[in-house]
């Protein structure tokens, strides 16, 4: 089961920047993301939601599967090209993960040029992603046990400094 983090920055920069060092702590095996968006409350009042696509995985996972049914017609190119077609267009079609109508309310209660990263996170080793905590930001809303958002909650508010 998933758990949601929500966590606000003074900017969309800085929120960005968390979410490309989640991305490279998701690459490291710390944490497994299983939806990531970046809310951006615009000075002009409007809220935008920045979605990473799904297309690339759903590519990906229809690539491996149109080259194993390929091979068995002797053809595991053209299975590759049919698949990631099927599964790069099946993933951009999906939006499931986080709902819409938080994000956008959760975005409105940001002030103006404020965001937030709101993610939902599978398995994690704690301690060791946490230790990597690097810039500071404000827990809004998770759905962690008391122990883990305490700890989540104490790396944001002293963050390390680069090595």
């Amino acid at each position: 089961m998933s758990d949601l983090v929500a966590l606000a920055y003074p900017d969309l920069a800085t929120a960005q920047q968390v979410a490309t060092n989640l991305g490279a702590a998701s690459k490291a095996g710390l944490v497994e993301i299983d939806d990531l968006v970046l809310v951006e409350h615009q000075p002009g009042g409007k809220v935008k939601l920045h979605q990473p696509s799904l297309a690339r995985s759903g590519a990906a996972g229809g690539a491996i599967w149109g080259g194993l049914i390929g091979l068995l017609f002797l053809a595991p190119v053209v299975g590759m090209a049919i698949g990631a077609a099927a599964g790069g267009a099946s993933g951009a079609m999906v939006d499931n993960g986080i709902d819409d109508t938080f994000m956008k309310d959760l975005g409105s209660k940001l002030p103006p040029g404020g965001a937030a990263l709101v993610v939902l996170v599978g398995e994690m080793v704690t301690d060791r992603l946490l230790s990597q905590v690097r810039i500071p930001g404000e827990v809004i809303q998770t759905s962690l046990d008391g122990i883990s958002e305490a700890a989540l909650r104490d790396a944001l508010a002293r963050p390390r400094q680069p090595a």
